[in-house]
């Protein structure tokens, strides 16, 4: 059998993961007045899911899940331990998150971002805190989340000042695949 292999462009990453142990202390911000917060229920459908993660990671390098088959995303979006919430205003969605129970009494924040019209308008922060308020109203024990240097630079350091500590930081090489034409910032290219 003949194996095709398919052209990548390699990147290399610093992955850094973080932990909070216990909710914040103090409330985070509110949501500004006009948004609002959605749970996708009972799930995120395969076609908006695709929609909200190219729209949110287009310029991050976000790829993984580009490249499930529709069934194997409807696996994922399937399960009840996962969870995708949306942040919408008056003109539409301006960001999403994910919760991930599968590892439970740990919640993983496995994706959160806005979308380019969402950035610059002081959204971001008080998102995060809806997230790990919406997680840790769940009973869990911790929450976990990564972010990488492809990530936006605000990424880490607004992790960090909601309450996760990082755990460690990591170097690793994707094999990004071509086919899905995202821009590959030359920094990271190997």
């Amino acid at each position: 059998m003949i194996r095709l292999v398919e052209p990548t462009t390699r990147i290399a990453v610093d992955v850094t993961f973080l932990r909070m142990e216990r909710p914040p202390a103090r409330r985070g911000p509110a949501l500004p007045a006009g948004l609002e917060v959605e749970r996708l229920f009972p799930r995120c459908s395969v076609p908006h899911y695709r929609q909200l993660y190219a729209a949110v990671g287009h310029d991050y390098v976000w790829w993984l899940r580009r490249t499930l088959s529709d069934g194997e995303l409807e696996s994922i979006l399937d399960d009840r331990a996962i969870s995708i919430s949306v942040l919408r205003n008056a003109e539409g969605e301006l960001g999403f998150y994910e919760l991930d129970r599968r590892a439970w009494p740990v919640i993983n924040l496995a994706y959160f971002g806005l979308m380019g019209r969402g950035i610059g308008l002081g959204v971001g922060m008080p998102f995060l805190h809806h997230a790990i308020a919406a997680a840790w109203s769940e009973g869990c024990t911790a929450m976990t989340v990564n972010t990488c240097t492809a990530d936006h630079p605000r990424a880490l350091p607004n992790y960090i000042k909601a309450g996760f500590r990082k755990l460690r930081t990591v170097r690793e090489e994707w094999p990004v695949p071509d086919r899905l034409g995202l821009p590959i910032p030359d920094r990271l290219r190997i």
